[in-house]
């Protein structure tokens, strides 16, 4: 084992499959049936705005996605969105938890070399059902020693899962393609963040890269076990 790493945690959306993107494909659905009512951009204003409102009702995921768009669809008709619209964003949104998981490049590769001398953590937010759906498709699940589905990553949230898994915070590390949820908050934590950034980022992940020690950045998830070995 690694003498300085012994616990890795590894996010999954958009770190180990994808899934910003189809998000991005029902938005611009979503504008298509508006298109009458509001132009693209002020209707993803308005539905960013609804769905911030809206995380402390329900939370991360696709549910909450779907609710923020009929609410923004009521708004912006005032009232007068038909039927039709609501019935094809509730088949969006089916159609967003039934899609085939689909691993980005290297994450594999990544996920069973580091399983063999490290304690894995996959921690997510999002809805319980559709994290463990897409866990059990990815075929990964096998490869981690604890899954940690939660309503929100913090710095509070880290303490609490590092601080019960092997070597503690100081070595702990945690990959992610959120600097706001992955790797800043771990790092505030005592712990190691690896960024890896994704080419779509949800509006509400948005942070400044840290300018700390225990921060590094990587392309893709190709070069993650050569960086972990050096770092021992």
């Amino acid at each position: 084992m690694n003498r300085k790493l012994q616990t890795i945690g590894f996010d999954a959306d958009d770190t180990l499959w994808h899934n910003e993107r189809f998000f991005h494909l029902t938005q611009q659905r979503f504008a298509e049936l508006l298109a009458d009512h509001a132009d693209a951009e002020h209707l993803g204003s308005r539905l960013l705005e609804a769905e911030k409102r809206n995380i402390g009702h329900y939370g991360f995921g696709v549910k909450g996605f779907v609710l923020s768009m009929i609410e923004t669809a009521i708004e912006v008709t005032e009232g007068k969105v038909p039927g039709s619209v609501i019935s094809e964003l509730l088949a969006a949104g089916q159609d967003m938890l039934n899609h085939p998981i689909e691993l980005l490049p290297h994450a594999r590769e990544a996920v069973e070399a580091l399983a063999e001398d490290h304690y894995l953590v996959l921690i997510t937010k999002g809805d319980l059902l559709h994290q463990e759906r897409k866990l059990a498709q990815s075929g990964l699940g096998d490869c981690f020693d604890a899954v940690e589905i939660v309503s929100d990553k913090r710095s509070e949230t880290y303490g609490r899962i590092f601080g019960r898994s092997p070597g503690g915070a100081e070595a702990s590390m945690m990959v992610g393609n959120s600097l706001k949820s992955d790797v800043n908050p771990a790092i505030a934590a005592g712990g190691w963040g690896v960024y890896v950034p994704h080419d779509l980022v949800w509006g509400l992940e948005m942070d400044d890269k840290p300018d700390h020690p225990r921060f590094a950045e990587l392309p893709d998830l190709g070069g993650l076990s050569d960086l972990i070995s050096r770092m021992g």
